[in-house]
């Protein structure tokens, strides 16, 4: 494993415990994705949803744009590592 490699995976690792903190505290996570366009992101909430949404012009609030489905949410949680809550 590079120098590189272990980086990348302990900054994986900080982001799944923080993403799992986060829950565990009844807050939704945002989850990033380079699939998405510019100001769309995930995001995840204790309940397990998963939301499609986008961040309003003035950047203060969410607009949803779709819930996920559970297959879409374990597909995305697959996709990223994370477990299921």
């Amino acid at each position: 494993m590079t120098a590189l490699q272990t980086i990348e995976e302990k900054g994986n690792d900080a982001v799944r415990k923080l993403r799992l903190k986060k829950l565990a505290s009844g807050h939704p996570f945002m989850i990033n994705s380079r699939d998405l366009p510019e100001n769309q992101c995930y995001l995840e909430y204790p309940n397990g949803d998963i939301k499609l949404v986008t961040l309003k012009k003035e950047g203060k609030e969410f607009v949803i744009i779709q819930q996920l489905s559970l297959a879409e949410a374990q597909a995305l949680r697959k996709r990223y590592h994370f477990s299921t809550l």
